[in-house]
């Protein structure tokens, strides 16, 4: 590699965050996007080695983007599929009941989501979290899904 880049590449380790974004608007010309500190330098790092040597070829690119399309469209089927045949929303009008900590919560299923003491909420995690003050999968803590069958969907 050139000595050059080289330099670069080590210099941007050392940049205050600051003169990073300032290092990006020169290399890419728009604004720098809001990433972390660790991205920003990944990146910067790939622009100042492209404009040194040359980016992708042509060809590359399209079947690049030809693959992420390809697996775009996949991981839309496969996310379609998981949702239906899972069945994991209650239709709406079923009654979910939980007693925790001595009180008695009623939970309503509701088209786009559950009523819990007259407000909506999208997913049973947001109501549990509510409960308990701690974050909790909702399905889990009103007892639809085991924790075997949540980390097998994962």
């Amino acid at each position: 590699m050139d000595k050059t880049v080289l330099r670069q590449l080590a210099e941007l380790q050392d940049m205050p965050f600051a003169a990073l974004k300032e290092r990006w608007r020169s290399l890419y010309g728009t604004e720098p996007p809001a990433y972390k500190r660790e991205h920003i330098i990944r990146r910067l790092a790939y622009r100042i080695q492209e404009l040194a040597f040359g980016g992708l070829p042509d060809q590359t690119k399209a079947e690049l983007e030809r693959i992420a399309e390809e697996d775009e469209c996949q991981r839309k089927d496969n996310r379609a599929q998981r949702g239906k045949s899972k069945g994991t929303r209650p239709l709406p009008g079923t009654r979910i009941v939980r007693d925790w900590n001595g009180q008695r919560h009623e939970i309503t299923a509701v088209e786009g989501g559950f009523e819990y003491k007259g407000r909506k909420y999208k997913s049973l995690s947001g109501i549990a979290k509510v409960i308990t003050g701690a974050h909790w999968s909702g399905p889990q803590f009103f007892g639809l899904r085991t924790t075997k069958q949540i980390k097998e969907a994962s």
